[in-house]
């Protein structure tokens, strides 16, 4: 990875963008509802005979009965990141470089923002044995992530081995966090996506409606209750941003460990976050603290979905960006769709 610096303003005529590198503070300008914020219960049809362990008593996720989540889709709000060829944050854009089709139906932009405001994170971290040689630079991942953070902001943290267990409830304070994390030790096998089951699932308990899971993981899942097509369908009807950090060996030992790159990266896109792939631990830090960056400096674009959209069916959503001239070349992560409502 390349090192970022400080802060720049970049001019192409009349065109301007901001590149941020490493931490950025604005003040918080109120809050913006996500499409996603009107939840219901969470159902997905698992393959588990078993609820997942962990701390959360209260989860109905496994209840066969539980209505899926779904968005109200009176005004659909999805966040964008735009970044350049050297993975900086792009700022600066206006309402007016941005198209939003849903299901290649183009819609129109009513709502657009990019103020830093209070957040509701979900850390997913790998306390399994193959992080035995990790675990310290992964611990300083989290250090560098809260840097970024707001006063506001919330947090939760969840481990993993063998099962996911929850190490800390939700909190404002970044040292308690931290503190969760100094007595873990690496063992065990790899519940990665029982872990993610469980985060998505803690969310429902948040406060505020711009939510994101950070995954920091070394290889692939291996001993999860919950199928890889339980937790997609999980993800796309959640309305939590999931930014993952794959910290693997140049030798991939197990089958299970080849697939996790492509397995992480599946999961981030999905949502409009993004997977990180890591072959130095050195870097973790960096990584860390780059994702904090993006996710405090989104774009967000709303739009009334045109026709009846109460169908309870996977609406995709596509964003295209349409730059300033004279820019180089730009690239865009943003929510790929949501589940509406049948009734």
């Amino acid at each position: 990875m390349k090192p970022y610096t400080s802060r720049s303003l970049v001019t192409f005529g009349r065109a301007s963008y901001i590149i941020l590198a490493w931490i950025v503070s604005f003040a918080a300008k109120g809050q913006v509802s996500f499409a996603q914020s009107s939840l219901n219960d969470v159902h997905v049809t698992s393959t588990a005979k078993e609820s997942v362990p962990g701390k959360a008593t209260t989860d109905s996720r496994s209840n066969s009965d539980s209505k899926p989540l779904k968005v109200d889709v009176d005004l659909v709000l999805v966040p964008v990141t735009v970044t350049d060829e050297m993975n900086r944050v792009v700022l600066g854009l206006e309402k007016t470089n941005f198209q939003v089709f849903e299901n290649k139906h183009l819609q129109s932009v009513q709502h657009f923002s990019n103020t830093d405001e209070p957040v509701s994170v979900g850390i997913i971290f790998d306390t399994s044995g193959s992080m035995k040689t990790k675990i310290d630079r992964a611990k300083e991942a989290v250090v560098e992530f809260m840097k970024t953070a707001n006063p506001q902001d919330e947090f939760f943290v969840i481990a993993f081995s063998d099962t996911p267990s929850e190490l800390i409830d939700f909190t404002t304070s970044t040292e308690e966090v931290q503190n969760s994390l100094v007595l873990a030790v690496p063992r065990g096998t790899t519940a990665l996506l029982d872990a993610i089951y469980l985060g998505i699932g803690k969310m429902r308990q948040s406060k505020y409606t711009k939510k994101a899971l950070l995954i920091i993981s070394d290889g692939g899942d291996n001993h999860s209750r919950y199928s890889e097509q339980d937790v997609k369908r999980l993800v796309k009807e959640s309305d939590s941003t999931i930014y993952a950090i794959g910290v693997y060996d140049q030798y991939f030992a197990t089958e299970e460990e080849r697939l996790g790159p492509g397995l992480l990266g599946e999961i981030s896109e999905l949502t409009g976050g993004r997977s990180f792939t890591i072959d130095n631990p050195k870097d973790l830090p960096e990584a860390a603290n780059k994702i904090g960056v993006e996710l405090r400096n989104q774009y967000v674009l709303g739009y009334h979905p045109s026709g009846s959209v109460r169908d309870g069916k996977w609406h995709k959503i596509k964003v295209k960006l349409l730059p300033p001239k004279g820019l180089p070349p730009l690239q865009l992560s943003a929510k790929q769709g949501y589940y509406a409502p049948d009734e």
